[in-house]
C-alpha cells in the first residue's frame, strides 16, 4: 500500500520508530537551498530543521524510541558531509539515536533500501532512484518481520553512535 503521509505512522507509533539510511545521496526538493547556503560556507539558517525537531522531541516525550542507522561508504559524498555538519547533530539534540555504518570495507547482509520499522512491527519501505530522488513510500502487508528485524539487529551491532564516528577520510 503506497503511503501518502509519513506522519500518519509517526502519529499511530506507541514505542519505536527506526529507520536505515542506505542511499549515499537524497535529493529532496526541500533540502536544496540549504545545501547551497552550506556549499557557500554560509552559517546554517536559525531554525534549521526545526519541524523536524520539534515532531522528534515530541514523540520522545510520549515515550517513541527514535533511532536511526546512516550507512556510508568512503569517500564521503558531499550531500552526507552536508547531514554530519548540519542535520545529524540538531536531530541528535532533538532525542534521535543516530549511528553510523561505515560498509567501505564491510560487506554484511544489509539491503541497499531504506525502510522504517514502526513498533518493531510495522515496515515502511522508502523507495529510491539512483539519483536520490523519491519514488515512493510503501507500507508493507504482510512484510517479512525477521528480516527487517535481523537487518536492524546487523546494522546496529556494526554502527557507532555518531558522535564516535570519525568522518574524516
Amino acid at each position: 500500500m503506497f503511503l501518502s503521509n509519513l506522519r500518519e505512522r509517526f502519529a499511530n507509533c506507541h514505542s519505536s520508530a527506526w529507520r536505515f539510511e542506505a542511499q549515499p545521496t537524497y535529493t529532496m526538493p526541500g533540502e536544496q537551498d540549504e545545501l547551497e547556503l552550506w556549499r557557500a560556507g554560509k552559517p546554517m539558517p536559525e531554525g534549521f530543521n526545526s519541524a523536524w525537531h520539534e515532531r522528534v522531541s515530541g514523540y520522545v516525550e510520549r515515550g517513541v524510541s527514535m533511532g536511526r542507522v546512516r550507512v556510508v561508504r568512503r569517500p564521503l559524498t558531499e550531500y552526507l558531509r552536508h547531514q554530519f555538519e548540519w542535520a545529524i547533530p540538531g536531530n541528535i539534540k532533538a532525542g534521535e539515536d543516530i549511528r553510523v555504518l561505515d560498509l567501505t570495507e564491510l560487506d554484511l547482509d544489509l539491503p541497499s533500501q531504506d525502510f522504517w520499522l514502526f513498533d518493531d512491527e510495522i515496515v515502511v519501505d522508502l523507495n529510491f532512484n539512483p539519483d536520490g530522488t523519491m519514488i515512493n513510500r510503501e507500507q508493507l502487508e504482510n512484510p517479512d518481520l525477521s528480516k527487517y528485524r535481523k537487518w536492524r539487529d546487523t546494522a546496529l551491532a556494526h554502527a557507532v553512535p555518531f558522535h564516535e564516528f570519525n568522518a574524516g577520510t
